[in-house]
């Protein structure tokens, strides 16, 4: 929480702004900047008396050991709106910047990262071991200046020319090396501008990787010039929205048709991409996706799938030696033009069902000794990877490429909850933590009626913001391979730009606290206010947040248990639920607590079956009510059921039916929906059954979270 300062301080401010005693102009004197403002929380600092006032023409001065990296890290003080100018002369700057010279940081928690300020009122000292770490420290005195401007009121952002920073020591290192923001560009195209834009808003925020998903079914984005029709041809389609157009044919087009959408990146937009990331010490990490999620692949060029045909085809054949060639060249001139210590290769979700009647795949498997097609994604895995290390590369995979054992020196990245990352640690593999539940930011971040239409989940700024990457039960050895955090967003229904930097901001701003600062330092009531400070300065810069300060907040019949006849009675399973999402077991039903916005909170049972369950009353009882509710969100495949049969018992042998509800929504209805299939009626009983009618389409799910009888 920001300090509030004693009236001298402020009078002190109103004198350095040459304020009048005339208010007339709306002149205000805020509170100057702090190191309690900065996102993410530095590791320690110190406050001190009095404040720094940051004036045009001030002077900063570059000095130290090294001297790569000055001229990068003096436009940026240049470019900044404060109008300050550059000198060679230490003893004439306002602004002192040492790079190297035995520079230690913290002992704690040092790296290339750290950095080391210290605001007194006449001057500004930066110690840094590295360019990277001076260049941080600039974002955090360049956050308190942008919270302590001085002049007309209007909050952070103005462009005023002064501004006011409290004296301090701050003392900074990241707790993790990898600090990272996914960009799904195959959804939806985005130019260069926007992730240059994106790259400045990670600066400010300490993230130092971007993750580049240029390829998918729904459009390849990178310019190869080995195989021009994959931008040719694979790089469009005929359809701007994404839903349509996997609801369609989902077939390509050329570039030239009319009203065909897509894009790609030329290598001289990747080189220009990659200039503008390393001034902001930004690693551009580049994913080509494979062998599944190929659909484009194989349109381009049909020799690559197992049966020859050009559509119908998710995945790449590993069977055929000409699919490593094609995989190898590409993986050459993507090596060639990006400096990345990595390169992403995906491996989730590959169906492998073509794989399994494959003449040229079970000819592999027999001949590499591969027990099943799971080992025959981990034989392309590994020698993908035996490739990219000759290229003085590592990869990176989803947590899938653990099925059929994993490459020796893969880094896996866990998105289906945390198990794989940990079972990937426990096995001495890196791991970058980015599980759906807390770090996927195109989840809804409030209430669904109030939001744009998702993919599904709900993930709030406080649930993304608590989660805590060390779980544990893991060793300082295990935790070493801990390599740190990335939020995802996955733009199926993110068609436009505004929409994408909503859905990232300010939940990146968690991701960064998470991966930068120490869990004890973390508190989500300061994080907030912190949060809305920021938001107001990137929406002076341009950027489209989330209205953080009006959050309406999780579904407001969750928050209050329900007392009902059938509360903690049991529940008996006609069919069971699905393992995968469980709630609370066989008591969810009738525990007394709704379910919130998500079908994966928790309290939501989902079945890929009818629902069918009977509750015990435990004794004859007077009821007058039956119901229970279901939800609806097309784009996660969950639908409400055609029907519900809602019946009793004396016995549990012979039931009578009391009523039957049908569905009146459209199966094709966008959004989240919930419906109560409930009766009215005046009977005796001791069982209640909930018959419920899954709708025959494939991969459909039931969710229902509370079966409430009175």
């Amino acid at each position: 929480m920001r300090k509030i300062f004693i009236s001298a301080v402020c009078l002190l401010l109103w004198a350095a702004a040459g304020a009048s005693a005339d208010t007339s102009q709306g002149l205000c004197s805020p509170a100057p900047g702090s190191p309690e403002d900065i996102i993410p929380v530095p590791y320690s600092y110190e406050m001190h008396d009095g404040v720094f006032i940051l004036e045009p023409g001030m002077a900063f001065c570059i000095k130290g050991s090294e001297a790569d990296g000055a001229a990068d890290l003096a436009s940026t003080l240049l470019e900044l709106p404060y109008g300050l100018v550059q000198t060679d002369r230490a003893a004439k700057a306002d602004i002192i910047i040492t790079v190297g010279d035995g520079h230690k940081g913290n002992d704690a928690n040092v790296s290339d990262e750290s950095y080391r300020i210290k605001v007194s009122p006449k001057k500004i000292t930066i110690d840094a071991p590295s360019f990277a770490g001076a260049f941080y420290a600039v974002q955090s005195i360049i956050q308190m200046a942008e919270y302590g401007r001085v002049g007309e009121c209007g909050g952070a952002g103005q462009n005023q020319a002064q501004s006011a920073i409290q004296c301090c020591t701050i003392t900074d290192s990241p707790r993790f090396g990898y600090r990272g923001l996914h960009f799904d560009v195959s959804r939806h195209f985005r130019s260069k501008e926007f992730l240059m834009k994106q790259m400045d808003a990670m600066a400010l925020l300490k993230l130092n990787r971007m993750h580049l998903h240029l390829t998918d079914g729904a459009g390849w984005r990178l310019e190869i010039d080995a195989y021009p029709r994959l931008t040719e041809f694979a790089a469009w389609r005929p359809y701007r929205r994404w839903s349509d157009w996997w609801n369609s044919e989902r077939h390509y087009c050329e570039s030239s048709t009319a009203g065909a959408y897509g894009g790609y990146y030329t290598k001289d937009d990747i080189r220009e991409i990659l200039e503008y990331a390393e001034k902001r010490h930004i690693e551009v990490i580049p994913e080509i996706e494979m062998p599944g999620h190929s659909d484009e692949v194989t349109a381009a060029y049909p020799w690559m799938s197992c049966n020859g045909e050009q559509y119908g085809n998710c995945d790449i054949c590993p069977g055929k030696e000409s699919t490593y060639g094609f995989l190898e060249t590409v993986l050459t001139e993507v090596a060639d033009l990006f400096p990345s210590g990595y390169i992403h290769i995906g491996g989730d979700e590959a169906s492998k069902e073509a794989w399994k009647t494959c003449p040229d795949c079970r000819k592999r498997m027999e001949e590499e000794r591969l027990e099943n097609v799971d080992e025959l994604q981990s034989y392309l895995i590994r020698r993908i990877e035996k490739f990219a290390h000759s290229l003085g590369k590592r990869i990176i995979g989803w947590d899938e490429i653990l099925q059929g054992g994993l490459a020796p020196d893969a880094t896996v990245m866990s998105w289906r909850g945390t198990e794989g990352g940990i079972e990937a640690l426990k096995s001495g593999h890196d791991v970058i933590m980015t599980p759906g539940e807390y770090c996927y930011l195109n989840y809804t971040q409030d209430a669904p009626f109030k939001e744009p239409v998702s993919i599904g989940g709900y993930a709030t700024l406080e649930k993304t913001y608590s989660y805590e990457p060390a779980e544990p039960g893991l060793d300082s050895g295990q935790l070493s391979h801990l390599l740190g955090v990335q939020g995802n967003v996955w733009a199926e229904y993110i068609t436009d730009d505004q929409g994408a930097e909503y859905m990232y901001y300010p939940r990146a701003f968690a991701i960064a606290e998470t991966g930068w600062s120490r869990p004890e330092a973390k508190d989500y009531a300061d994080f907030r206010e912190r949060a809305l400070m920021m938001i107001d300065v990137l929406r002076d810069k341009g950027y489209n947040t989330f209205d953080l300060a009006n959050e309406y907040g999780e579904r407001k019949e969750s928050l209050v248990p329900v007392e009902h006849l059938a509360t903690g009675c049991e529940v008996i399973y006609g069919i069971p639920y699905n393992d995968k999402y469980p709630a609370s077991g066989e008591s969810s039903l009738t525990d007394g607590h709704l379910g919130g916005w998500s079908y994966g909170d928790g309290r939501w049972q989902g079945f890929l079956t009818d629902t069918d369950v009977t509750v015990d009353l435990g004794s004859m009882q007077p009821v007058h009510y039956i119901g229970a509710t279901f939800m609806q969100i097309l784009s996660a495949w969950v639908y409400l059921p055609e029907k519900v049969e809602i019946s009793i018992s004396d016995d549990g042998e012979d039931f009578r039916r009391v009523g039957t509800i049908y569905r009146d929504l459209s199966d094709k209805a966008e959004g989240l929906y919930f419906k109560t299939y409930s009766v009215v009626c005046n009977e005796n009983c001791r069982y209640v059954r909930i018959h419920a009618y899954r709708q025959d389409k494939e991969g459909a799910w039931l969710f229902t979270d509370e079966i409430v009888v009175n």
